[in-house]
């Protein structure tokens, strides 16, 4: 069995390739891909070579944990059927490359038991159920109020979604950007210029800013919380005695859990919590090489999607 996967043969290089998968199993299910998502954060290091030591890393590699397909064979002992549509945070199923994370390929063998099963008017959205369930862990993790979330990428835009529909108030969010100061769901997108704020109890960082402990800590209550949601491909420190003054507690949101993609689903049925209007990008797969390209350093795509319907 093979799969046309996108592959990083080594840092600043992308193409697509025909790969050998592995033979499914009885608990493994194989999945025709619909659609992958692109990370701007963990792909991006990937890319570049700059992630840091990491379980698994080696090229040549296939990245991916954002896909959406449909269930085309199921073992007696997955738990799933055939039809169904599934989202894919990983897979490692390939004999001639590494699976990190291993979802951007047209075709996926994995244990059911790491699929999910998806209601199908989600659709294409599906692809953004990793990140939302990744601001879900992160505010999950904030001990107080949340009263600033830095960044407004899709990560943020979650985030700042996820906040009123768990029951807490709207955030103000900082933007360097201006172009990515629209787009706001309910909240407010301001320059941090404009901020005059202090005695902010809780902050959570999109943005991977590994700078932005020193800028926070003086807008602080005592005591004061920073949630890191981004990943952080550089050394982070901060000035002691400052936020020694403001006793700082720092958290760290690290990968999602299958509780908290089940808590977003639960949202999403709901009506308390949209995926609407994230996806601004979508490339067929021979394309791969532009849109990467344009994921990484696009100021205006929020998210881009890979288009296995689209595949030749």
């Amino acid at each position: 069995m093979e799969a046309a996967g996108v592959i990083f043969e080594r840092p600043g290089s992308v193409a697509v390739r025909r790969l050998a998968l592995t033979a499914p199993g009885p608990a493994d299910v194989v999945v025709e891909t619909l659609a992958s998502g692109v990370s701007t954060g963990t792909e991006k290091l990937l890319f570049t070579g700059t992630m840091p030591a990491f379980p698994g890393l080696t090229y040549p590699l296939v990245p991916g944990y954002e896909s959406v397909g449909r269930i085309v064979e199921a073992g007696e002992s997955s738990g799933r059927t055939v039809g169904s549509l599934v989202f894919v945070a990983g897979a490692a199923c390939y004999t001639e490359a590494a699976g990190l994370f291993g979802a951007t390929a047209s075709r996926l063998v994995v244990p059911g038991a790491r699929t999910v099963e998806i209601d199908e008017t989600l659709g294409e959205e599906a692809v953004l159920l990793a990140l939302a369930a990744t601001a879900h862990h992160a505010v999950s993790r904030a001990g107080g109020p949340v009263d600033l979330v830095v960044g407004h990428g899709v990560l943020g835009r979650l985030i700042s979604r996820m906040l009123p529909a768990l029951g807490r108030p709207d955030p103000i969010v900082w933007e360097i950007n201006p172009d990515r100061r629209r787009g706001a769901d309910g909240y407010a997108v301001i320059d941090p210029a404009d901020d005059t704020r202090t005695g902010l109890a809780g902050v959570i960082d999109a943005s991977g800013d590994t700078g932005l402990i020193d800028r926070i800590v003086p807008r602080l209550s005592r005591p004061g919380e920073i949630v890191l949601a981004g990943f952080y491909g550089e050394r982070i420190d901060f000035r002691f005695t400052p936020a020694f003054m403001r006793e700082l507690r720092l958290s760290i949101a690290a990968e999602f859990t299958p509780a908290d993609v089940t808590a977003v689903l639960a949202l999403i049925a709901a009506g308390r919590l949209s995926l609407s209007g994230l996806i601004t990008h979508r490339a067929a797969p021979a394309a791969a090489q532009s849109a990467y390209r344009t994921a990484f350093e696009d100021a205006d795509c929020l998210k881009m999607v890979i288009d296995w319907r689209t595949a030749a």
